[in-house]
């Protein structure tokens, strides 16, 4: 078929060998997609936690980490809605399924339409973020209105409320940009491309730390002089926006060589009438309502946890970058691989997708089990090794150890939430895990709110006996994360019981799981021990020693039992050394 109106030329057949036409690699193996996107977003998670080393660094948890964490929440919230994850489950499916059906030209040009459409949303949220950054600070941070009252009094040094809304000013123009470049990554996802798209926020991190050193370095006279931070530590809170925007154009920009590649027939429109848009305007409705509430949730962590003492919402922050790593690593690299691949099978292939999906919950397993009983045994270890640097100071860890190990007790539920998420999805059916969201929602709020009062009655200090300390900090974020741990596993019985409705023999793999947590708590004795004799070592190499023996002990003990999901590892790896 001759390609008109073509991005690129014309891409070869998946299947065929070497390279396409237009010189693009051909699709990996399927066993291999689900790593191929680990490895994508390991990459980015990596460069994400050198970044926040850096602003812990140069903020610690205090006032100005407030800032920054309240600036990113909302447009981070508006990219969940409308970026990737709206797009998987609204956009994926129906493009997957044209070029499925052979049909792409008209895949082309609904991606065109979609594309349209996101141009347009994204341009209006980004002028409505800019113009109303002061109601929009006001709402969802309503604690900070007193700040300026407390600075005139001598009891605070920083107006939280001024500073976020110039923040958010450069933050949402942002926005805009990273929906783009989700639509990017569901078109390459559909082509079965994982690496690049997952690989692209590298950009994004790597342009906010450069962002920040060239503003904090010797360079930092060619800057506005409200970027000095050397009298005003607070001068440094808006480089790092401006580095958030020039990264997401970045991370735009390198992914569209290979989508014109790959995309045939597209026309850049903003049509309804296009083949295929009703349909996934239809599906974004429940998509959002669901997503939205989940949002709504974060934000009212957010926004409680801006009544408590200084620091608690930078707690969540930094706790919220670890407990995502093993989700976006681990569940979100099966879940993203597994999608067009369920959405390619017709219906009445139900024992094979409830191959697949059982399959593919036992992987996520092998890898999340582990993480957790970690990040509860090591997890004071494994902060300090990350964030103990300048400003980051001991009741800071202990505070930040404290909210990880709380969201880290409903870790195994909301990964494998991703995953039945993505199977509803390709089902046809938004509105189950909508649904589902909700209740997921109700439970955190209440369990949070209550727990949040009883817990921020304790100092960290005080409590844990640890003296005076720069910043008095309290255990409030904690009860927070507790509702966010008991509502994951709401969501998880939830979508479990509704999935048995329509599909007949779906059983979570339990028996695997729990093979798998004897496995995990067995083999963090050792590391444990080795914790305890080691001499006196900078909190990064104990935690390199301490967590490489612990992750070496778990996956050789899981050989050994002949677990299938190890073998696979092992194999993999025994593959890439011999160059196979």
């Amino acid at each position: 078929m001759t390609r008109k109106n073509s991005l690129g030329p014309p891409a070869q057949q998946e299947g065929r060998p070497g390279e396409d036409e237009a010189g693009v690699a051909k699709p990996p193996a399927r066993r291999n997609r689900a790593a191929i996107v680990a490895s994508g977003i390991f990459s980015s998670r990596l460069i994400g936690f050198l970044r926040e080393r850096v602003v812990a660094h140069y903020f610690g948890v205090g006032a100005l980490t407030d800032v920054i964490s309240t600036a990113f929440r909302g447009p981070n919230a508006l990219q969940v809605l409308f970026g990737e994850q709206t797009l998987s489950a609204a956009f994926i499916p129906i493009y997957s399924r044209l070029l499925e059906e052979g049909r792409e030209e008209e895949a082309g040009r609904f991606a065109g339409a979609i594309f349209g459409l996101l141009l347009a949303a994204a341009a209006c949220l980004s002028i409505v973020g800019v113009l109303l950054a002061r109601p929009f600070v006001a709402v969802f941070a309503l604690g900070y209105l007193n700040d300026a009252a407390e600075v005139a009094r001598g009891e605070a040094s920083v107006d939280r409320y001024e500073l976020a809304v110039a923040a958010v000013r450069w933050i949402f123009p942002m926005t805009g940009i990273l929906v783009l470049s989700a639509w990017a990554l569901g078109i390459l996802n559909s082509h079965r491309r994982f690496f690049l798209p997952y690989f692209a926020p590298v950009l994004w991190n790597a342009a906010i730390i450069a962002m920040v050193a060239l503003a904090a370095g010797e360079w930092g006279h060619i800057l506005p002089s409200s970027w000095d931070h050397a009298s005003d530590p607070s001068g440094l809170v808006i480089p790092v926006c401006v580095g958030a925007l020039f990264g997401g154009g970045l991370q735009f920009l390198v992914q569209l060589p290979l989508v014109a590649r790959l995309v045939s027939g597209f026309r850049l429109s903003f049509s309804t009438r296009v083949e295929g848009v009703r349909e996934a305007l239809k599906a974004f409705g429940p998509v959002i309502a669901g997503r939205g509430v989940v949002q709504l949730s974060l934000y009212l962590d957010h926004f409680l946890a801006g009544f408590l003492v200084a620091g608690a919402p930078s707690a969540i922050r930094w706790a919220s970058v670890l407990y995502a790593l093993p989700i976006s690593v681990f569940a979100m690299s099966v879940a993203a691989a597994e999608l067009p691949e369920l959405s390619r099978l017709q219906r009445g292939r139900e024992e094979e997708i409830l191959e697949r999906v059982t399959r593919s919950l036992r992987q996520i397993a092998f890898l999340v089990i582990p993480t957790a009983v970690g990040y509860l045994a090591f997890g004071y270890l494994i902060v300090g090794a990350v964030y103990r640097t300048g400003q980051f100071a001991v009741n800071d860890q202990w505070l930040v150890y404290g909210v990880l190990a709380v969201y880290t007790l409903g870790m195994p539920a909301s990964t494998a939430s991703r995953l039945l998420q993505n199977l509803f999805y390709s089902l046809g059916d938004t509105k189950t895990p909508a649904k589902v969201a909700f209740g997921r929602v109700v439970v955190a709020a209440v369990v949070g709110i209550a727990a949040m009062i009883w817990f921020d009655r304790f100092p960290v200090a005080a409590t844990l006996g640890l003296g005076p300390q720069e910043r008095t900090l309290h255990f409030g974020a904690m009860g927070l994360a507790l509702g966010s741990a008991l509502g994951s596993w709401g969501e998880i019985y939830w979508l479990r019981r509704a999935l048995r409705g329509r599909l007949e023999g779906f059983r979570l793999p339990w028996r695997g799981v729990l093979v798998m947590a004897g496995l995990a708590l067995a083999s963090a004795l050792p590391a444990a021990l080795l914790w305890k004799v080691l001499p006196a070592l900078h909190y990064a190499l104990a935690g390199a020693l301490v967590v490489a023996t612990y992750a070496l002990t778990y996956l050789a003990a899981a050989y050994g039992l002949g677990l299938s999901e190890a073998q696979s590892w092992i194999g993999r790896l025994r593959r890439r050394r011999s160059g196979g």
